[in-house]
């Protein structure tokens, strides 16, 4: 417009187009162009004052031919209307014209309605949100680099995560494993201890670490996740599904990170990665004049510092929930350990609350059981209160038990169950329970006198003592009953023993 305003001040001080072109402002054609506009117009007359822009811009405008007229889709403009608010790409627009509707058109026709309609649209605007010092931080994961996973000995993808200060941009950035919900909750503990201080406010996106359903005005914050804010006294503002323009500082911190900390530079393991990047955020990043603040982060950070919440005096015991079933054995499984729980609770779903040295179970909001947290897998951390009366009764009844319980009754019990449980082959124990609990239906003096009678026998088993018992023979006197010679007095056999080894059989008379 400032080209046409001058060559239109030229042509009113008589310039010709030869003059105007050599000018620079337009070719002669254009010129002769104008200049016949010009004229038609009446802004050579030198008695008006020049015309506005806005005059000058309708005059040069070619009239605009309506929709209608121009374009051969005129007649699908609101199915296309319909099918771009879907999605719909135009190509696929396309193709669906000439499949279902006969459309004879080339590709070209509908990127030119497509344009036209987007430019009926209002424009997609945006506003930069600001933040006070001290109100809000960032959080997100961002994807790092493979290392060499030490349980494994395979690659294996790291994980970045990235707390930024919404006002300082002063960031935390922690190098980790995986995305869970324990390793979530550690990453903030070990961020808030690195500010020295809270936010008031965590803005974060709808990863299932922090957030179990995603919803725009209602999104249901994950239950430890929970638990840790309001520990730590901060609130959690979850960014609508599908718009993480919410939290672009932290994207935009996740950006700087992958491009100019981690291009260059090699890695041992994940502790030479984590100081590696501790060491450039204090040295590089927050030393940097940043793009938008135009100031080094850490030195807005000495600002903001002050205007944080306090760390709290004890810090939360972060744990993690989930959800079990308890199996016919009293116990529940949690990462490949099993813990005891009440027995009457077998086949139910109860509530699991792990930390890093203690596993609860909860049911109803009730604790029931309460363990050290196992250090391997498949290791069993059982209470005996946890199993049935009868399982309850077995493991109390172990061999020390049998032998108090036997010196209790007399020598001769003590010495039964000593010999039954000192079997070198088979286990005796179920035996040896079995003689003691003859106590309860019989007495003590009289399993006492059978288990002497039993010994003098040479029978110490269980079935020997029942039977002298039911039989009464325990009620016997036992005068003579233990010899060095069971069957003394009483002939063995038809011949002496020594004239079964001779070397000639006697003569039989």
């Amino acid at each position: 417009m400032h080209e046409y305003r001058q060559a239109l001040m030229r042509l009113r001080q008589g310039d010709s187009e030869r003059e105007i072109a050599r000018s620079g402002l337009m070719g002669r054609a254009k010129a002769a162009r104008f200049r016949e506009l010009a004229c038609e117009k009446g802004w050579l007359e030198l008695t008006r004052p020049l015309p506005a822009d806005a005059e000058i811009a309708a005059a040069l405008a070619p009239p605009r031919v309506p929709l209608t007229a121009q374009s051969t889709l005129a007649a699908y403009r609101q199915l296309v209307t319909q099918w771009l608010g879907q999605g719909v790409s135009g190509v696929a627009i396309h193709s669906a014209l000439v499949r279902e509707h006969g459309f004879t058109g080339h590709y070209s026709s509908v990127r030119r309605l497509i344009a036209a309609l987007a430019q009926a649209l209002p424009p997609d605007t945006t506003v930069r949100l600001t933040f006070d010092p001290g109100e809000a931080a960032q959080v997100d994961f961002g994807a790092g680099p493979e290392l060499v996973d030490p349980a494994t000995g395979a690659l294996r993808r790291t994980w970045a995560f990235v707390m930024t200060l919404a006002f300082s941009r002063h960031q935390y950035v922690e190098f980790v494993w995986d995305q869970s919900v324990r390793t979530w909750l550690g990453c903030h503990q070990r961020a808030f201890e690195w500010f020295g201080a809270v936010p008031a406010r965590l803005i974060i996106d709808n990863a299932k670490c922090a957030i179990t359903k995603a919803c725009a005005r209602d999104p249901e914050v994950q239950r430890a996740y929970a638990e840790c804010a309001e520990g730590y006294g901060f609130r959690i503002d979850a960014c609508p599904p599908r718009d993480p323009q919410k939290k672009g500082i932290v994207e935009a911190g996740v950006k700087y990170v992958k491009g100019n900390f981690l291009p260059t530079r090699s890695f041992r393991d994940m502790a030479d990665l984590n100081a590696q990047v501790r060491d450039w955020v204090l040295q590089v990043a927050g030393q940097r004049i940043h793009g938008t603040t135009r100031i080094k982060p850490l030195e807005s950070f000495t600002v903001e510092r002050a205007l944080l919440l306090p760390l709290p005096a004890v810090p939360p015991d972060l744990g993690t929930w989930h959800q079990v079933a308890v199996h016919r054995d009293c116990h529940v499984s949690f990462e490949r350990a099993l813990y005891s729980v009440p027995c009457a609770l077998v086949g139910k779903r109860l509530w699991l609350r792990a930390t890093d040295s203690v596993v609860t179970v909860y049911q109803d909001f009730q604790s029931v059981a309460i363990h050290a947290r196992a250090r391997r897998p498949g290791e069993r951390r059982t209470v005996t209160d946890h199993l049935p009366p009868e399982a309850r009764t077995f493991f109390a009844h172990d061999r020390a038990w049998c032998l108090q319980q036997a010196a209790g009754i007399g020598p001769a019990c003590a010495g039964l169950i000593q010999r039954l449980l000192s079997d070198r082959i088979s286990e005796r124990l179920r035996a040896a329970q079995g003689v003691l609990h003859l106590k309860t239906k019989y007495g003590a003096g009289r399993l006492e006198a059978a288990c002497e009678r039993a010994l003098a026998h040479d029978s110490p088993h269980y079935r020997t003592v029942k039977t002298i018992l039911v039989g009464g023979h325990d009620l016997l006197p036992a005068s003579g009953l233990i010899s060095p010679e069971p069957y003394a007095g009483r002939a063995r056999f038809a011949r002496g023993t020594a004239s079964l080894f001779a070397d000639e059989p006697p003569s039989i008379h």
